[in-house]
C-alpha cells in the first residue's frame, strides 16, 4: 500500500486490516438486478443497462457531458456536469454500459444526473450481494475501500470472542457471520432493514462495541483502585468549622454527597468521582468541604473552572468561607499581572498556600503544586480530555491526586452507564429551600417592544434583569442581534435605568468591575454574552431575557435560566426566537418551555444531540461510540456491563483480545 493511500486511510482512523473489518457501511445499493429503462421509477435508485445511442459535450447552459442510453423498453439521458475526457471515450456510441443512479424527470424525458457508469459485455453477470457504501474521505473512492475490505475479510482470522451461551441468550449471530452479512449482504435482505441498524448482524456489532467500551472503562476503574494516592482522613477540624459558621443548613443531598466524597478521600487510592446536580443545587459547598479535608491534613487542593468569570466567582465565594477559618486561597488566571501571578506561584510552590482556584492557567508548566492531593474540575465537559489528564499529572510525589469533577449538566442514566462507567457518581437531587420556581415564556422577536416594557417594569419595581445575546459583533452570515447593538438599543429605550455590558472581549478587570456592580445592585440591566452561563449568583435578578434562543443548546438555555430564581421573588425567563424555526430549534424550545427538571432536559438533549457532543467527545478526537445508539440500544447496556465484569474476572485473555480488536492503541483517551 502506497504512503498516499495509507495517509488517506489514516484520516478515517484505519491503520490496518482489523480496522477495515470494523469500518462498517453507511448504506447499500442494489446492483443485483437490472430494471428495464421504461420501468425505472422517478425518485428511486435503479440500475439499467443499454446501448449508447449518442454522446456529446454540450456547452449550454453550461459545459456538460450528455449521453443517450437505450434498451428494448425505452431510452433515458445521462448527464455529467463534471467529467473527464476518459468518460466520453467510455461512452462511445454503440458501447454497452450499466448505469446506477436516481431517475428523475428532465426537459427531454427521464434522466440520470452523475450516475455511476461501467462498460459491460452483453449477458455479463450481476453481483450476488448488495453493494456497500462506506464512510470515506477526499481522494479515497468506494471501489478502493470495497477492495481493501474484501481483502481483509479473506486474510484476517474472524475469531469468535464472545461466549456461546451469551450469544444464545441475547439471540446474536457469530462475529464472522455478522461481518459478512454487513459487508456482503445477500440480495434477499432489504437495504432498509440494514440501514435502520436493527438487523441482527448490526445488533451483534453494537453489543460488542458497548462491551469493549465497558471493558475499557471498567479496567481503568480497577487500575485506578490499584494505584496509590495520599489518604486524607476526615478529621473534621476545618469541615465542621465551616458548617458551624454557614448562615444556612446544607440539604440532605449535599450532606450525602459530602459523606461519599469524604470516604473516598480517606482511602489510599485515587478518587475519581463525578458530582452532578442541577443549576443551583449547591455543588460549590460540597467541593469546598472536600478541599478543606485536604487542607486539614496539610495537603493542597486546587479547583479549575473553564472561564475567568466563573473562576473569579468561585474565588470570591470560597474566600468568604475559608478566610474566617484562617486559610488563604490563591487565584491563578491568565489575565493576572505577571508580578502578582509569580508571587502567588512561589507561595504555592513553597506550600505556604494550600488552596487554589484558577482557569486552565493551573495546568501550565510553571505551576508547581508540590503537595497537590485533590483536583476539582468544574463544568468538566467544557475541558478537553488532554487538559483533564494534564491536571491529573500534577499530583504530589508522582502520585495521582484525588479527582472531583462537577457538572451542572445532569447526565442521563444510559450515558452515565456507558461514557462515565469508570467514575463514581454523586447526585445532588434537591434544591436548597427558598428557591422559587422559574416561569418560562416564548416570545417571537416581532414582540421585542413588549419585552423591553416588561424589563422596565421589573427594574422600576426594584428587581434586576439579564439580557443575553449569542454574538459579540455583527456577522453578515447570521444576522443576529449582537450584544453591543442590544446594549445601545436598551440604553436608548430605558434612559431611566442603569444598563451594563459584559462579553468575552472585555479585559478581565472591566468584566469583573461590571459583574461586581451588577451584584451590588448598582446596575439594573446586564447585557451579556454567554460568559454569564455558569456560576453567577445575584438573588435580586428575577428576569432573564435570552435573545435568539433557538441558537442555543438545551444545556446552555437551562444554565442561563438558572441565573434567576435565586431569591424569594417569582422569576421569569423570556426566550425570544426568530422565525422560521428549524425542526431542531422548535424541538429544543418546546423542551425548555415544558421542563424545569435538569434530568428531563438532559434526556431530551441526549436524544436531540447524541452522546458525542453531550460529553465533549469531539475534544478527544475519538468517537465514544461509532455504531451503538444510547437511545435505540439501551437494552444492550446492562448485558454488556455484566459480561464485561465476567470477562475481567474469569477470562481476561478474551477481554484483551476484544480490546485489541476494537481499540488498538486508542484506549487511553477513553479513560479521561
Amino acid at each position: 500500500m502506497g504512503s498516499q493511500l495509507a495517509a488517506r486511510l489514516a484520516k478515517l482512523d484505519l491503520r490496518g486490516p482489523r480496522d477495515l473489518l470494523l469500518h462498517l457501511p453507511l448504506r447499500y445499493e442494489d446492483e443485483t438486478r437490472l430494471t428495464p429503462i421504461a420501468s425505472a421509477r422517478p425518485g428511486w435508485p435503479a440500475q439499467v443497462e443499454g446501448e449508447v445511442v449518442s454522446c456529446e459535450v454540450v456547452l449550454r447552459p453550461r459545459r456538460q457531458l450528455v449521453a443517450r442510453i437505450a434498451d428494448a423498453s425505452g431510452a433515458l439521458v445521462a448527464r455529467w456536469l463534471n467529467f473527464y475526457p476518459s468518460q466520453k471515450q467510455q461512452l462511445a456510441v454503440g458501447r454497452r454500459v450499466r448505469l446506477f443512479g436516481e431517475v428523475r424527470g428532465g426537459f427531454f424525458g427521464d434522466e440520470m444526473v452523475h450516475p455511476r457508469v461501467r462498460a459491460v459485455e452483453a449477458g455479463e453477470g450481476l453481483p450476488e450481494a448488495l453493494t456497500p457504501v462506506y464512510p470515506t474521505t477526499a481522494g479515497l473512492g468506494q471501489a478502493t475501500l470495497r477492495k481493501l475490505v474484501a481483502r481483509a475479510l479473506r486474510s484476517e482470522r474472524l475469531d469468535e470472542l464472545l461466549p456461546g451461551d451469551w450469544l444464545a441468550q441475547l439471540d446474536l449471530p457469530g462475529f464472522a457471520e455478522a461481518l459478512k452479512a454487513l459487508h456482503c449482504p445477500s440480495p434477499d435482505v432489504s437495504p432498509a432493514d440494514l440501514e435502520s441498524r436493527q438487523h441482527p448482524a448490526w445488533r451483534r456489532m453494537k453489543f460488542e462495541e458497548l462491551l469493549v467500551q465497558q471493558l475499557s472503562l471498567r479496567r481503568a476503574y480497577l487500575a485506578r483502585r490499584a494505584r496509590s494516592a495520599v489518604p486524607l482522613p476526615d478529621t473534621r477540624a476545618l469541615t465542621a468549622a465551616l458548617l458551624d459558621v454557614l448562615p444556612f443548613a446544607p440539604t440532605g443531598a449535599q450532606r450525602r454527597a459530602a459523606a461519599e466524597i469524604a470516604a473516598d478521600l480517606a482511602a489510599p487510592h485515587p478518587m475519581q468521582r463525578l458530582l452532578q446536580g442541577d443549576v443551583g443545587s449547591g455543588k460549590t459547598l460540597v467541593a469546598a468541604l472536600a478541599m478543606l479535608q485536604a487542607a486539614e491534613n496539610g495537603w493542597q487542593a486546587a479547583m479549575m473552572a473553564p472561564t475567568e468569570i466563573l473562576a473569579e466567582q468561585h474565588h470570591r465565594k470560597l474566600a468568604a468561607w475559608f478566610e474566617p477559618l484562617g486559610l488563604e486561597l490563591a487565584w491563578l488566571s491568565g489575565s493576572r499581572r505577571k508580578r502578582e501571578r509569580e508571587a502567588e506561584l512561589a507561595r504555592l510552590q513553597r506550600g505556604e498556600v494550600l488552596l487554589a482556584v484558577g482557569t486552565h492557567a493551573l495546568l501550565e508548566d510553571p505551576v508547581n503544586l508540590p503537595r497537590l492531593a485533590l483536583a476539582v474540575v468544574d463544568e468538566q465537559h467544557r475541558f478537553g480530555v488532554r487538559q483533564r489528564l494534564a491536571l491529573r499529572e500534577k499530583g504530589a510525589f508522582g502520585q495521582r491526586p484525588h479527582m472531583l469533577m462537577m457538572s451542572a449538566t445532569p447526565i442521563p442514566r444510559t450515558l452515565a452507564m456507558t461514557h462515565y462507567a469508570d467514575l463514581d457518581v454523586s447526585v445532588l437531587d434537591e434544591l436548597p429551600p427558598g428557591r422559587t420556581p422559574i416561569r418560562t415564556r416564548l416570545v417571537s422577536d416581532a414582540r421585542r417592544d413588549e419585552v423591553v416594557t416588561r424589563v422596565r417594569a421589573a427594574c422600576l419595581g426594584g428587581r434586576q434583569a439579564y439580557w443575553v445575546c449569542p454574538l459579540i459583533e455583527e456577522s453578515e452570515a447570521l444576522q443576529l442581534q449582537t450584544a453591543q447593538e442590544t446594549y445601545d438599543t436598551l440604553v436608548a429605550a430605558l434612559p431611566e435605568l442603569r444598563v451594563g455590558l459584559v462579553h468575552g472581549r472585555l479585559k478581565s478587570d472591566e468584566k469583573s468591575a461590571t459583574m461586581a456592580a451588577f451584584a451590588a445592585g448598582e446596575l439594573d440591566v446586564l447585557v451579556a454574552t454567554t460568559v454569564i452561563e455558569v456560576g453567577v449568583d445575584v438573588p435580586n435578578a428575577s428576569l432573564m431575557v435570552i435573545e435568539h434562543a433557538e441558537r442555543f443548546g438545551l444545556a446552555q438555555l437551562h444554565q442561563l435560566r438558572g441565573r434567576v430564581g435565586r431569591g424569594t421573588v417569582e422569576s421569569v425567563c423570556i426566550l425570544i426566537y426568530a422565525q422560521p424555526l428549524s425542526q431542531t430549534g422548535r424541538e429544543r424550545l418546546k423542551v425548555i418551555f415544558e421542563h424545569t427538571d435538569g434530568f428531563e432536559i438532559a434526556r431530551a438533549d441526549l436524544r436531540i444531540r447524541g452522546p458525542g457532543e453531550f460529553v465533549g467527545a469531539r475534544q478527544s478526537g475519538v468517537p465514544l461510540l461509532r455504531y451503538a445508539s444510547l437511545e435505540d440500544d439501551g437494552d444492550l447496556i446492562d448485558p454488556a456491563r455484566e459480561l464485561a465484569e465476567h470477562l475481567l474476572a474469569h477470562e481476561p485473555a478474551r477481554a484483551d483480545a476484544l480490546m485489541r480488536r476494537w481499540l488498538g492503541a486508542r484506549e487511553g483517551l477513553l479513560q479521561a
